[in-house]
């Protein structure tokens, strides 16, 4: 693994997801930007699962900045929907009517709508997914990836985190991501593991 120092760019557009990986960094000695304070565009995801969208990202962010770049590809995971939405949990957000905005209530509805259609002996088990991929300019990569299992619940709870949060809660709790006090959710969820490894491999 390099040592990493200084600058890291963190490939997102998503507020709260740059929020959650400068909480997760804040210890180690780097100096996050995130890629809207740059004004980098956003790649089109055209990987076939979460490392490759993560790669993808990581690395136009990398070239475009000159710097080291950080991209998370995550998503959540439903089993008796065959893992939709997966690697496509954002799009979800995005209504017809509205294709500029990405609206997590509508995504949340969209996935419990399709559990409802299937009856209620279908399964609200779940998992979230998270893929770290850490690009330099000279096109060296790494990954990393976590994984939280839980069950889905309906109405959705909780003001805090982000996307899908509010309707997952994670196995053995009782709160949903939603609902947890963040710090717990950072020790915890599918990104805190993937940077487990990563901070496992810078020291």
């Amino acid at each position: 693994m390099r040592k990493l120092a200084g600058r890291l760019v963190i490939a997102s557009h998503n507020e709260g997801k740059v929020r959650e990986i400068r909480d997760l960094l804040g210890p180690y000695g780097v100096e996050p930007v995130s890629a809207a304070e740059l004004e980098l565009p956003e790649p089109e995801e055209i990987g076939v699962d979460f490392i490759e969208n993560a790669d993808l990202k990581a690395r136009a962010a990398a070239d475009l900045a000159g710097l080291p770049a950080l991209a998370d590809d995550s998503g959540l995971c439903v089993e008796a929907l065959g893992d939709r939405p997966g690697i496509f949990s954002a799009r979800w957000a995005i209504a017809d009517d509205r294709p500029d905005v990405r609206d997590f209530g509508h995504a949340m509805r969209r996935v419990w709508n399709e559990l409802e259609a299937l009856g209620p002996e279908a399964s609200r088990s779940a998992h979230f997914t998270c893929a770290l991929a850490l690009c330099w300019p000279d096109g060296h990569a790494e990954w990393f990836e976590g994984r939280v299992e839980g069950m889905l619940v309906w109405p959705p709870r909780g003001d805090k985190g982000f996307g899908y949060d509010p309707m997952f809660v994670p196995a053995g709790g009782t709160q949903t991501f939603g609902e947890m006090d963040q710090a717990e959710k950072h020790r915890i969820s599918h990104r805190a593991e993937a940077f487990r490894k990563l901070v496992a491999a810078l020291g």
